[in-house]
Parts: C-alpha cells; sequence; structure tokens
C-alpha cells in the first residue's frame, strides 16, 4: 500500500510539473482592451476599435523594454496605426507609426517597423524627403531588424530611378558606419546591385558579391552573392571563376543534407550555367554532361529540365556525337513538346546533325 501511495503521490507531482511548464510555455494572455480592439476590426466596426486602441494604450504599465514581439502595447500601438491606414487616413496613421519609437524607448524592432511603415505611408502620401529621413532612422536607429531590411529595400527600389550614384555614396557610408551589424550584408548587397545595374561598374559588383559570400557564409544572401558573382565573374572573362562561384553554391546543398532541409533557388540554374561554361568557355564536354546529369539527378522537378534536355544535346554535337545528340533531340520532344527549345532552336540542330529520330 505505502509503495502504491509513493507512487501515486510521485505521478501527481509529475503530472503538476508538466502543467506547469504548459503553463509557463503558453503565450500570455492578450489583455481584454487589446482584445476587444482586435475583435472589433474583426466585424468592421473601426471607429470603435480606435477607441478599443487608445484604452489599451493608456492601460500600458510603465516600462522601458518593449521589444518582444508580442509585448501587448507594442501590439496595440502598431495596431492602431494600422486600422488608421485602413480607415483611410493616411497622414494619421503615419503620425501614429512616427510616434511609435518613443513610446517604446526606442525598442529596436517595433522602431524598425513603425519608422518603415511611416516611410511608406509618406512616400505614399507625397512627402518623399520625409520617407526617405524615416527609411534611413529604420537603417541607423534599428540596424538589426526586418524593419531595417525593409528600408533597404525600399531606398533600393524607389532611390535607384532617381539619383543611383548618391544613393550609392549614402549606402556605402552607412555600410561602414554599421559593418559589424546585421544590416552590414544588405547594404553590401544594394551597393552591388546598383554597381551593376545603374553605375555600370561591374568588377565593383564582383568584389562586393564576393565580400558578401566570404563574411557571411550562413548569411541569407550567400547563395544571391555566389549566383550573381559567377554570372558577372564570366561576363568579366573568368570562366573559371564563375564556375568555382556556382560549385561552391551547390557546395552549400552538401551541407544541407547532412544538417537538414534545404533548398536554394538557384542550385538547378547553377548546373544549367556550370554545364554551358564548361562547354562554350572550357571546352570542357565531359564535365558539361556530368553538370547537366547532375541537375537532371537531383531536381526532377525543375523547370529546367527541358533546357538540360537541349543544352545534352548541344553538348553531345560539341564532342562529335552526332548519335547521341539527336537522341536527346528526340527525348527533348518526346518529353517537352512545347518547349521553347524545341520549338526555336531544335530544328536547325537537328538539320545540322541530318536527326531521323
Amino acid at each position: 500500500m505505502r509503495a502504491r501511495g509513493r507512487a501515486a503521490r510521485g505521478g501527481m507531482i509529475r503530472a503538476a510539473v508538466a502543467v506547469a511548464a504548459v503553463v509557463a510555455c503558453a503565450p500570455p494572455r492578450t489583455p481584454a482592451p487589446l482584445a476587444r480592439a482586435e475583435r472589433l476590426v474583426e466585424i468592421g466596426a473601426w471607429d470603435r476599435a480606435l477607441a478599443a486602441y487608445d484604452d489599451a494604450i493608456a492601460a500600458c504599465p510603465p516600462r522601458a523594454d518593449r521589444d518582444a514581439a508580442r509585448d501587448p502595447c507594442v501590439q496595440a500601438l502598431l495596431g492602431r496605426a494600422e486600422l488608421l491606414d485602413r480607415m483611410g487616413r493616411g497622414a494619421d496613421a503615419a503620425d501614429a507609426y512616427e510616434a511609435i519609437p518613443a513610446a517604446v524607448g526606442g525598442a529596436p524592432v517595433p522602431t524598425g517597423t513603425a519608422l518603415y511603415r511611416a516611410g511608406a505611408l509618406r512616400l505614399r502620401l507625397g512627402d518623399d524627403a520625409r520617407a526617405y529621413a524615416l527609411w534611413w532612422r529604420a537603417i541607423a536607429e534599428a540596424p538589426d531588424t526586418t524593419g531595417a531590411d525593409d528600408a533597404v529595400r525600399a531606398l533600393l527600389r524607389d532611390g535607384r530611378r532617381r539619383d543611383p550614384r548618391a544613393l550609392y555614396r549614402a549606402f556605402a557610408a552607412l555600410a561602414e558606419r554599421l559593418a559589424d551589424t546585421a544590416i552590414a550584408d544588405n547594404l553590401l548587397f544594394a551597393l552591388a546591385d546598383l554597381a551593376r545595374n545603374e553605375l555600370g561598374e561591374p568588377r565593383t559588383a564582383l568584389a562586393l558579391y564576393d565580400a558578401i559570400a566570404e563574411r557571411w557564409p550562413n548569411g541569407p544572401l550567400f547563395d544571391d552573392a555566389l549566383w550573381h558573382g559567377g554570372k558577372l565573374a564570366r561576363a568579366l572573362g573568368d570562366p573559371r571563376g564563375a564556375v568555382a562561384r556556382w560549385r561552391k553554391l551547390l557546395a552549400t546543398r552538401e551541407v544541407a543534407w547532412f544538417n537538414g532541409s534545404y533548398n536554394s533557388e538557384w542550385f538547378d540554374d547553377a548546373w544549367l550555367q556550370i554545364a554551358v561554361t564548361l562547354r562554350d568557355d572550357l571546352g570542357d564536354t565531359r564535365g558539361a554532361l556530368a553538370a547537366l546529369a547532375a541537375l537532371d539527378r537531383d531536381y526532377p522537378a525543375s523547370v529546367l529540365r527541358d533546357d538540360a534536355a537541349f543544352e545534352r544535346a548541344a553538348t553531345y554535337a560539341a564532342a562529335g556525337d552526332a548519335d547521341r545528340a539527336c537522341r536527346a533531340l528526340a527525348r527533348l520532344r518526346a518529353r517537352w513538346p512545347d518547349s521553347k527549345y524545341e520549338l526555336e532552336r531544335a530544328p536547325a540542330l537537328r538539320a545540322r546533325l541530318a536527326c531521323r529520330l
């Protein structure tokens, strides 16, 4: 009996500990005024929702740290500004967003979000100078946040059509000042984009892409930097450097398979570009065929399968193997009869090879 009693008590203790752990991990309950505001927004009672947001904000205790993603006061401040925008009160919404950094004590996450959104509204309202000032603030004051990332993209998108060289100088100054922050790779990527597309400085762009790949091998822009760097290297007459960059990009796939699931939008493109570059620039038809085989093997659902089928035929033709080239063209016609390669390029290659298949 005593043994059963101890076991029962032990089970109760374990159950209590488990319940306590669940409670500790559960998200905090939404304060009543905020919950009411959100319900009113859902049913379209926007004026009442706005008043409820005001009540939720008024009930916020004084606290310096408001950087938690689920902080109810941050949610109330952002929710109120979002609602004003939905109500068509763009200027009031922009004012509300601009007031958030002071209200949260400069906490980076809400500050970055609010400044970016305020800038987007000011631009929409025709106040370009104020929009830019807010976006620069988002980057400078909250460089480790998604709001700063959004601000860089917004400045690049809008500024490249205005004065790309001035924008380049401004990004470069910030990149030096914020070199040890999370926004640094985004700034270098924006600089490379401007150098490549607007300023006509491909070597500068290549150096910037290489710097990103070197400094942030685990960063979100690593693959993009190697992809664009490879394209530039080939265009600048360095096919071996191009292939090396694309192989480095593909090496991340091997690491990903070891550590967990990961897929880059550039993997199949990289294999195709390696194949074409090896064949056309370096005369390595065997290496080109191996690259095309890797694309087929690793990416059976790729939209580049028909590209690979035609390039395989062209590679066999370049190697002097007309029989295999014609068989590859026959496979292209059978599998992808509507492909642009089948319709536009394959007929001429068939005629040149005198294919009978």
